[in-house]
């Protein structure tokens, strides 16, 4: 079979192929996926590549990366394909067992307080998971290079490349441990603004302080200009050195809802409009193939609704 049809268009099967390795990110997913043989998958993305001029993919020492040219492709080809499919009623062959683990991805706190434990019924089923942990615009980059099956991203993505859900919107809450909560005037506080707070030592996740500073302006309405005592990159070792009296921190209400509930942390502030910021649920864009991605994805939609 040539790589053009006889009307000169590309082979919609070559970019069928195309579009399931590069949602996949392996050679091998994507044949399961569209239920051929891997080397007949891999001659059709020789035959693709040939007929467009430039590489679709480098080879990892697990699986494959789209390059950047795929990656547009991907973004223009998806839709019609998938539109296409549903109107001819394609469906997806049966993958046989054991599927390859889930690429999943996330902030290291929500994927440990939230997304681990709301998926551990899923392990008794067969899924097994690859996680990794890190920064949402670094995460971002690699789902669309294949390098992740799902991710949990606390930006939403731009343009076409990606499908983002809302799965979670996280409360941020002025918090102390009570012998710090002693110290501050919270009449004070409430009238007069961040004034009161002038001399506690601040616990941030950051140098730059940017949970704090989004409160201040958020609540208070005024830009913070100050140094943290304690900077450490993980919320919850932040969380515990505001519990030991290290100072005041703002936090995700998920994390410390355990140390309010319980005194060990205090809510300075109850304001009526809190920060808020909204998790996304990220996926490379596609119809269901009913694969451990897919249990994986509802599990979380299904969770994210009780958080």
């Amino acid at each position: 079979m040539g790589d053009r049809n006889s009307d000169g268009s590309l082979d919609l099967n070559q970019l069928r192929t195309f579009l399931a390795v590069h949602r996949a990110g392996s050679v091998t997913a994507g044949a399961r996926l569209v239920g051929l043989s891997q080397p007949t998958v891999t001659t059709q993305l020789q035959a693709l590549e040939k007929r467009l001029g430039y590489r679709l993919f480098e080879r990892l020492p697990r699986g494959v990366v789209s390059t950047a040219a795929a990656v547009e492709l991907a973004a223009r080809v998806s839709g019609p394909l998938d539109a296409l499919d549903g109107v001819a009623g394609r469906t997806v062959p049966d993958e046989p067992e054991p599927q390859p683990p889930v690429r999943l991805a996330g902030p290291a706190e929500m994927l440990a307080v939230q997304a681990l434990p709301a998926l551990a019924p899923l392990i008794a089923r067969g899924v097994r998971l690859m996680v990794t942990a890190g920064l949402s615009e670094e995460l971002l980059a690699g789902l669309r290079a294949g390098h992740y099956d799902l991710i949990v991203s606390t930006v939403r993505p731009r343009g076409r490349a990606l499908v983002a859900e809302p799965l979670v919107d996280e409360e941020f809450v002025l918090v102390a441990a009570p012998e710090m909560a002693d110290r501050i005037d919270t009449t004070r506080l409430r009238t007069d603004g961040p004034a009161a707070l002038t001399g506690l030592p601040l616990v941030s996740y950051a140098a730059d302080l940017p949970i704090l500073r989004r409160y201040w302006r958020h609540v208070f309405g005024v830009r913070l200009s100050a140094e943290a005592a304690v900077v450490v990159a993980d919320l919850r070792a932040g969380a515990a050195a505001v519990v030991a009296g290290a100072g005041i921190s703002v936090l995700p209400r998920y994390l410390c809802a355990t140390e309010l509930s319980s005194g060990a942390l205090i809510p300075l502030l109850d304001p009526a409009d809190p920060p808020i910021n909204t998790g996304f649920l990220v996926r490379r864009p596609g119809p269901a193939s009913h694969s451990h991605i897919d249990l994986v994805h509802d599990q979380l939609r299904a969770a994210g609704r009780t958080w």
